[in-house]
């Protein structure tokens, strides 16, 4: 799937586009119009994670795109992408650096998957742009993102087990944003946030069947780690990247 030729270069295009695409997430799952999009639509037995390493020193940035079967965990299927870091990194427009190269990682897969875990934010975001939302929009597919940290929002500690959750709430308007969560018993949360096409209750519901056994959903773990590995194949390499490259 190509970069759009008009792909923001600058902080005012690119605050320009979240308020652009903003009025077009769907948060609840309910209107969900995949064939809108021209990405395929997805086999929803199938959930990816996507991820990014950076090289900044060299300007490159690897995607990676995992897809495991929901029922089983299971890989079936896996992608990565290489290219030029796409922007600047300007806190709360993360999207505009990631996104070209993981969808070039999502559209070298050979399975479809109807869902994408963004290890980041979707709704919880300043402008409820995040990357989850912001690649739902752009790609169709139902998308949510699952973080390490709450951001700029304020939480209450969930209780202790597995499960547990309360709201991640935005300071300045009081607006429920999405869950902390807890995923293992006595482990700090993740923060759950809708992305594009997805309720929260079912993004949260979706986290803990992908966490069986660690902090992390397993799409997460996996993307993380194929993207890091790819990373360090082209640094050992020393490879120099001329445009997108596609593995």
């Amino acid at each position: 799937m190509p970069v759009p030729a008009d792909w923001p270069t600058t902080e005012a295009e690119a605050l320009a586009e979240q308020e652009r695409l903003r009025p077009l997430v769907d948060p609840t799952g309910a209107i969900g119009a995949a064939a809108a999009s021209s990405f395929p639509v997805g086999d929803d037995r199938l959930i990816a994670g996507v991820d990014v390493a950076y090289d900044d020193e060299r300007d490159l940035v690897v995607a990676a795109a995992v897809v495991l079967d929901l029922a089983t965990l299971a890989v079936v299927d896996e992608a990565t992408a290489t290219g030029h870091i796409a922007f600047p990194y300007i806190p709360g427009l993360l999207a505009f650096r990631e996104i070209p190269a993981v969808l070039d990682a999502l559209d070298a897969l050979t399975h479809r998957p109807g869902t994408v875990v963004c290890d980041g934010y979707g709704l919880a975001h300043p402008r409820r742009l995040g990357l989850a939302s912001h690649l739902g929009v752009l790609t169709g597919l139902r998308t949510l993102g699952v973080a390490k940290t709450p951001f700029v929002f304020d939480h209450l500690p969930p209780g202790p087990e597995r499960g547990d959750r309360t709201p991640l709430t935005d300071p300045a308007t009081g607006e429920e944003v999405g869950s902390a969560v807890r995923t293992r018993a006595g482990v700090k949360p993740v923060f759950v946030s809708v992305g594009h096409r997805i309720g929260l209750t079912e993004a949260v519901g979706t986290t803990l069947a992908l966490a069986p056994h660690y902090r992390l959903p397993e799409t997460t773990r996996h993307a993380d780690s194929l993207c890091r590995r790819a990373l360090a194949a082209l640094t050992a390499t020393g490879t120099t990247i001329v445009a997108s490259d596609v593995n």
